[in-house]
């Protein structure tokens, strides 16, 4: 069995939607879902706001590329398009497979460039980080220690200030 943390974001369309379909897309190996926030652009502020969440995932059969292609599915779903000439910019869905553990709960480490983990920039996103403290309030990001550490670390707890929780707006990870 692997296990897996999924972050989720969207700021095109109905938002909201985009990771309701993510979550519904994951099915049955979701676990449990964060909270939503909002966050402000990362990266490139010449877009629109972000809905954030993250999701903890597993499956007996699911490798680390099982994760990527999950979370790949659902971007095409999404109607996702990359856009090479804007790296960070605005998107539909887009779904980071963050950290993966394996069937002994040992952290599965990858430096393969199209699945690196865990994410090579999971430690300097708030809004990664936040989302999954709701999941794993005692959470561990693999190589970079305890969750709520990372976040009101320098410079992110700045970052942290920006999040806007969002209660009025939810995920279910059951039907």
């Amino acid at each position: 069995m692997t296990r897996a943390v999924l972050s989720l974001g969207s700021n095109l369309g109905d938002r909201l939607a985009h990771l309701r379909a993510a979550v519904a897309a994951l099915g049955d190996a979701v676990l449990v879902v964060s909270g939503v926030y909002e966050t402000p652009p990362w990266g490139d502020a010449e877009q629109p706001a972000y809905l954030n969440a993250a999701v903890l995932v597993a499956d007996p059969a699911a490798t680390p590329r099982d994760w990527l292609e999950r979370a790949r599915a659902a971007e095409r779903a999404a109607g996702r398009v990359r856009d090479p000439e804007r790296r960070f910019g605005p998107r539909t869905l887009d779904v980071d497979v963050i950290a993966v553990w394996d069937a002994a709960g040992e952290p599965v480490l990858s430096d393969d460039p199209e699945l690196t983990l865990p994410h090579p920039r999971a430690h300097l996103r708030a809004f990664v980080l936040r989302p999954w403290i709701d999941i794993e309030p005692h959470g561990r990001l693999p190589g970079h220690g305890w969750l709520t550490d990372l976040l009101n670390a320098e410079p992110l707890a700045g970052d942290a200030l920006e999040l806007s929780p969002r209660p009025d707006l939810a995920l279910e990870s059951t039907p």
